[in-house]
């Protein structure tokens, strides 16, 4: 069923016109929606609203409110992520992936092995949070993650923000997530960052300053993933571990 963020604004009582130019555009000329099909919308309240087309005009479209109820689409902890970012389409990959995933937020890191430079990077965060939003469209989530301003590691380590800070490396390290987590377990609503490197691995300077601060440095694997795979195999096995094993 397609799915839209709308403004509360537009539901009065069990009817709502959606008349902005984005959605009404994409829903009658790309969709080409028809009366009697279905639309699922949802609000900045997080509250879902399941409709059927009432009438489509050359302004807007009107729906009938069938159902409507609080979103369950989100993880009950705070996933996020710190990436090195990737040339062309394998970095808009991992947004979009990122996002499916659940992941509340992503912080592009312009690390010491990182391929592009700063200014680049600069102007891919607008596309980058295109992505997000079109992602969460796609997987129905209640809310679009963000893509945030570009960063460092020592800033994240140390804002303060995150009970569990995580880097996963392709070296080095025999540390499994079920053994951390064994350890450590993510708790209902503590935030996690997991932080993954460039194609080019993280620098020594990067692995002193994980040590330096105590930060849990964890394998995927004996096999070397391409960072967009660590990505989803990263992000996949902690929700998996959290939903199957943490207390919550």
């Amino acid at each position: 069923m397609p799915h839209f963020f709308i403004n509360s604004a537009i539901v009065k009582g069990n009817s709502a016109a959606i008349s902005d130019r984005e959605n009404y555009n994409h829903i009658a000329k790309s969709l080409r929606i028809k009366t009697g099909e279905k639309l699922l919308l949802i609000d900045e309240n997080q509250i879902q609203y399941e409709t059927v087309v009432k009438q489509v005009t050359n302004k807007e479209i009107i729906v009938n409110v069938e159902n409507s109820y609080k979103s369950c689409r989100s993880l009950d902890f705070g996933l996020y992520l710190a990436q090195s970012p990737l040339r062309s389409e394998a970095g808009n990959f991992i947004i979009e992936k990122a996002t499916e995933l659940g992941a509340e937020g992503v912080y592009p890191v312009i690390s010491d092995n990182c391929a592009i430079n700063r200014s680049s990077v600069e102007k891919k965060i607008p596309k980058w949070q295109r992505i997000m939003y079109e992602a969460s469209k796609q997987c129905e989530r209640a809310v679009v993650p963000k893509c945030f301003d570009i960063t460092d590691y020592e800033k994240l380590i140390k804002s303060g923000n995150f009970q569990h800070i995580l880097a996963f490396c392709e070296r080095d390290t025999d540390l499994t997530l079920r053994q951390y987590l064994t350890e450590k377990p993510l708790l209902k609503n503590q935030n996690i960052l997991v932080i993954i490197g460039p194609e080019g691995g993280f620098s020594q300077k990067e692995f002193d300053l994980f040590k330096r601060n105590n930060i849990a440095m964890l394998t995927l694997g004996n096999l070397i993933l391409k960072a967009e795979t660590a990505v989803i195999a990263a992000l996949g096995n902690i929700i998996y571990e959290y939903n199957n094993y943490s207390k919550s």
